[in-house]
């Protein structure tokens, strides 16, 4: 559910990898200062590549430095990176997701000297722990190694209409089992959908769905190299799954079909990333709320919503991603240094305002003001027209709701031997395939058994 639609978008093929390349850093071998160093980054739509250019230029004119900042999508920068390291022409920066950013170490095509002493200037505890575990590496000798430094992200969290749950006479969920309940009421009372998230099976919104949901419940994919998806946990938690999908009174949903239903008052709850701030205050012109009340009120949505930002405290692990800033091996390390501290120092509240409701701070504060760079997240200004900010809009206590949120991200395997498998269980969509029986009625104890012998076969064949 983190995919914002947007017109306009930046395409960057693999073809124009040797160009990319030709831009990127000289090695390490080379004599004499950089005078520029490169950036990539998967914030590729033109309004973000021109926000990010903007706090580039800023840290040139601190520090001489300039940036090449190169949009360049996820798989993209994977083929490039290693076509690269290969030459010796490699990036100075590469802003990446986690998963990408381990899987970079364990090929030994990452600096993590530069990384430690950069975290040391900027003091390892002002970051998210999870974060910091989500890009830290295991060696075979029981070490670890923190491969990136953490920036931003975003978070799953439940919105919901405030009026409906009072009308349906339900109180607000504190667990998977509560939401459940909950769902089930409101299609009972009132005859709409309870919850819209995505339940269609067999796709990348069903993956995203299940990996939310259960997690919250308490369920492991795996743990210490041993499946535990048919874990009682986790079959309990498919029996909750197959009631929020039931509580759909418009059939299965996916990303943009379960926003919609909400936008248009379909939908009493709904589990989405936290890119829907904007559109319920009614910032985003594109997706623009459609519920019967909002033609005379806009703002209806934004003012009759509640939002859930971790579901149990039992449990507090909410489905999310995080974005790091790693260093490729035989990079300006230096001048690389000097940006990534940048660009979480002084310049890392205009950092996060490329994409204000999708790039939440993985670093909460300084020392001096452990809550310093989430107050000013909660004061940037969100959505496309930009006019106003988060705590405008829904008040101070998100704010700080969003930062327990952000805490609480989690990723099956994230930070252990177990994140390689989980990977492919996530990109091969091999636990949504498993739905279409839970919802004819299987019992989920036989679910989830089939779950974790097709997870199993997966480790088997690495």
């Amino acid at each position: 559910m983190h995919r914002r639609i947007r017109s306009s978008a930046v395409v960057v093929a693999l073809t124009a990898a040797a160009s990319l390349l030709a831009a990127c850093g000289p090695s390490a071998e080379e004599e004499g200062p950089a005078e520029a160093i490169t950036f990539w980054t998967p914030q590729s739509t033109p309004e973000r590549v021109a926000a990010q250019e903007a706090v580039a230029a800023r840290f040139t004119e601190e520090t001489g430095i300039e940036v090449d900042v190169v949009p360049l999508a996820a798989a993209d920068q994977d083929q490039a990176l290693v076509t690269g390291a290969a030459s010796g022409e490699v990036p100075d920066v590469i802003l990446a997701g986690a998963s990408q950013i381990t899987s970079w170490q364990a090929q030994g095509l990452l600096d993590t000297d530069v990384v430690q002493e950069a975290m040391e200037t900027l003091d390892p505890a002002t970051f998210n722990e999870n974060a910091l575990g989500a890009v830290t590496v295991q060696d075979d000798g029981g070490g670890s190694t923190v491969a990136a430094v953490p920036s931003d992200g975003w978070v799953h969290l439940i919105a919901y209409r405030t009026d409906l749950l009072e009308e349906a006479g339900v109180e607000v969920p504190t667990s998977v089992a509560e939401l459940a309940e909950a769902a089930t009421a409101v299609k009972d009372e009132l005859g709409i959908t309870g919850i819209a998230l995505g339940t269609q099976s067999g796709t990348a919104s069903g993956t995203e769905g299940i990996e939310s949901i259960f997690q919250s419940a308490g369920c492991a994919l795996v743990s210490d190299g041993e499946v535990t998806i048919d874990s009682p946990e986790c079959t309990e938690a498919a029996g909750y799954f197959k009631e929020l999908r039931d509580s759909s009174v418009a059939g299965d949903y996916d990303v943009e079909s379960a926003r919609a239903a909400y936008l248009a008052g379909d939908a009493a709850m709904l589990l989405f990333s936290t890119h829907i701030l904007d559109e319920l205050a009614n910032l985003d012109e594109a997706v623009p709320p459609s519920c019967e009340q909002c033609s005379d009120d806009p703002t209806f949505l934004a003012e009759n919503s509640g939002f859930i930002t971790v579901l149990d405290d039992e449990h507090p692990a909410q489905f999310g991603a995080t974005l790091a800033y790693a260093v490729p091996a035989r990079a300006n390390v230096d001048e690389a240094r000097q940006y990534i501290e940048y660009v979480l120092g002084e310049g890392y509240a205009d950092t996060l305002a490329v994409a204000t409701e999708g790039r939440l701070p993985l670093r909460t504060g300084t020392p001096e003001n452990p809550t310093e760079f989430l107050d000013a997240w909660g004061g940037l200004g969100f959505g496309p027209k930009v006019e106003s900010s988060v705590a405008e809009v829904y008040g101070e206590d998100l704010v700080a709701a969003m930062g327990d949120g952000m805490a609480a991200v989690s990723r099956w395997g994230q930070g252990t031997p177990d994140a390689t498998l989980a990977g492919l269980v996530a990109t091969q969509g091999t636990l949504a395939q498993q739905l279409d029986p839970l919802y004819r009625g299987t019992d989920p104890a036989e679910v989830t058994g089939q779950m974790a012998a097709e997870v199993t076969a997966l480790q088997q064949d690495q």
